[in-house]
Parts: structure tokens; C-alpha cells; sequence
């Protein structure tokens, strides 16, 4: 045993009442190498321990005033690395078997024999390096995951920003492309936002919507510049053309995993509420909501931005065309959310987009 311990981890402290079994005790635990000292009862023990803590306490049962019982207690919530062995005399094993149930280590039976109190000392004081031992490993081991942890998120947190901003160049190419839309994909995510809150959409769900509305144009990459960009009417096989690119777009992205969630935006973004719009032809709640919101939203910005075929109109002039269109074109609900939305804060978000 004698090379297991450091000094402050061997050293005992006895308590009892009676002077010559302090003295009995700790003459035969200095012999067998444990460094001892000694107290009267439970008060002057604890008073002892605020100065020096021991790594075991041998403590009487049966003491004047505060007994052994009321002492584990005490060194077990304000110590709890603190070891106690129980001394009782013959016939109070009851009050030992309590004494282990309270989170005492070990119990000896009066007239005390000190091979066995050292021996019991010896296990007590293995038992407690292997306890402290574990704690000290879980709390490495605590800090281990949490600094892991923190590495990972940061690590996620940069893979995600790289993502958004390998998006965000995506998009802004296909924005330059069409010379005059400006923030046109940037401008509607944040204006779905907008309205998306407005109509009660979780909190959730924002990023998604947000991210539809960003890539709801991606099919246009496949969409020729002749067609894209004419400054006339699209005729028939024209439009059969650019009326591919929701599902172009959705094609692109659809094994895309964290993106998939708004795929129903890129998919059904010109899918009318009476059913006349494509590339599927649904109607009425048929058109997923989130879908429905960017419908009124992209409408709203083409209608206020120039177009290569046309000038742009007033906020108020878009305003009215889409309460017009509201129950044919539009969900009934999403354009009442919408108008009910001051101007200036539709303003405000365009003059945001503009400046970046």
C-alpha cells in the first residue's frame, strides 16, 4: 500500500470520546504508516477538517452530544471524498448496518484489533483512489466531448456557411445573367420571409422557405440566353422551353439533402391558385402554402422591377393587380397577409437588397 498514496491522501483522523482508545488508535495506524491525528467528538472534527482534510475518518458510533451518525452525514455532503470508518461496540451492529446505509465505507467492532483497522483502512483508502480516480476521468472525459463538440459545431457551422455562400454566388450569377432583375433572387427570399412570418409560419421552417425563394430560378441555367433574355413575347415553343425550368431547377437540386425541403418552392413557384398555372396544373390548397406565399411575393417583385419585354410599375399598381387576382391567380389568404403589410416596409427591404 505504501506506494499508492501521497502523505495528504493516507492520513487518517480519529474520533471518539475517549481519550485512551485516540490514543490506541493512532499509536497503532502510525506503525503500519498512516499519519493520524485525533478528536474528541463530531464538532472539534469538523473543525479540524476545515484546517487539514483527511483522507479517512475513524469515528465512534455512540459519542456525547452530536454522535458518529450525525458526523457521516455532515462529512458526506461538505467532503464527499472523505472515507468513514465506523467504530461500534458489540451488540450495536444495527447502528452499522444504518451507518453503511448513510455512506459509511467500512465498520469495526470494539475491542478494536488494528491489523484488521489497517487492513480496513487499506481498502477504504483503494476503494476512495479508485473513486476519485473515476471522477477525475469523467470530468476529462466531460470536457473531452464538449471540446469535440464545440469543434464539430464550428466545423458544421463553416461547412454551412460555405454552403450558403457558394449559394449566394450561384444565385447572384443567375441574377446578373438576367441584366435587369438586379437582387431579384435576394430580394424575394427576404420579401417571403416578410410575409411568411406574417402568415403564422414556424420559426423552423423560415430557413427553408428562405432558401426556396433564393433558388427558385435555378432552372433558368438551362434555359437558353435567346429565350431568357428576349426583349418581345416568348411564342409557343418558347414558352414550352422556359416553362421547364421549375422542373430544371428542382432536377439540379433535388439530391442536394439539407436543400430538400424547399424544393416545393423551386418545383411549384408558378403554380397558379386556380389551377392554370405549371408545371403540374394543381389547384386551390393542392399548391403547397409555402409555394402559394412565393407565388404572390415573385409576382410582386417582377411586376416592380424592369423586365427586358417591360417597364417596371408602381408598388401601388402591384398592389392592385394582385388584390384583382386574388382567388384566380393568388390564395385569397396570402394576398390579404400580404396587403395588410405597410408599403414602407416592402420599400425598405427593396432599398436593403439594392445596396448590397
Amino acid at each position: 500500500m505504501n506506494g499508492l498514496f501521497t502523505a495528504d491522501d493516507r492520513e487518517i483522523m480519529v474520533v471518539d470520546d475517549e481519550p485512551s482508545i485516540r490514543d490506541i488508535v493512532c499509536r497503532g495506524l502510525r506503525m503500519h504508516g498512516f499519519p493520524c491525528t485525533a478528536a474528541a467528538n463530531s464538532r472539534e472534527a469538523l473543525t479540524l477538517i476545515k484546517t487539514r482534510l483527511p483522507a479517512v475518518i475513524i469515528s465512534d458510533i455512540n459519542m456525547p452530544g452530536q454522535g458518529g451518525l450525525w458526523l457521516l452525514q455532515q462529512v458526506k455532503v461538505q467532503y464527499p471524498d472523505t472515507a468513514v470508518i465506523m467504530l461500534t461496540a458489540i451488540g450495536e451492529t444495527q447502528s452499522a448496518v444504518n451507518c453503511l446505509t448513510q455512506g459509511a465505507d467500512d465498520y469495526i467492532v470494539k475491542p478494536i484489533h488494528l491489523k484488521e483497522l489497517a487492513l480496513s483502512v487499506g481498502r477504504v483508502l483503494e476503494k476512495r483512489r479508485l473513486v476519485i480516480q473515476n471522477k477525475e476521468y469523467q470530468h476529462k472525459l466531460e470536457i473531452l466531448v464538449e471540446e469535440r463538440t464545440n469543434d464539430l459545431m464550428k466545423a458544421l457551422q463553416q461547412l454551412k456557411n460555405s454552403y450558403d455562400m457558394t449559394l449566394q454566388a450561384l444565385v447572384a450569377s443567375l441574377d446578373a445573367r438576367e441584366h435587369e432583375t438586379g437582387n431579384h433572387s435576394q430580394r424575394v427570399s427576404m420579401y417571403a420571409l416578410r410575409l411568411s412570418k406574417e402568415m403564422g409560419i414556424r420559426s423552423k421552417d423560415l430557413h427553408h422557405i428562405s432558401k426556396g425563394a433564393l433558388l427558385h430560378d435555378i432552372g433558368k441555367i438551362g434555359i437558353p440566353d435567346k429565350i431568357l433574355l428576349k426583349p418581345g413575347s416568348l411564342n409557343e415553343e418558347e414558352w414550352k422551353l422556359m416553362r421547364r425550368h421549375p422542373e430544371i431547377g428542382y432536377n439540379i437540386l433535388k439530391n442536394i439533402d439539407f436543400l430538400i425541403p424547399a424544393l416545393g418552392i423551386v418545383l411549384n413557384h408558378h403554380e397558379h391558385y386556380d389551377g392554370k398555372g405549371y408545371p403540374k396544373g394543381l389547384k386551390g390548397e393542392g399548391v403547397p402554402l409555402w409555394s402559394r406565399i412565393f407565388l404572390v411575393i415573385d409576382a410582386f417583385d417582377t411586376m416592380t422591377t424592369d423586365r427586358p419585354y417591360r417597364k417596371a410599375i408602381s408598388f401601388e399598381k402591384a398592389f392592385n393587380e394582385i388584390k384583382r387576382c386574388s382567388g384566380t391567380q393568388f390564395d385569397p389568404n396570402v394576398v390579404k397577409c400580404f396587403l395588410g403589410i405597410l408599403p414602407e416596409e416592402w420599400h425598405n427591404i427593396r432599398r436593403f437588397t439594392l445596396m448590397q
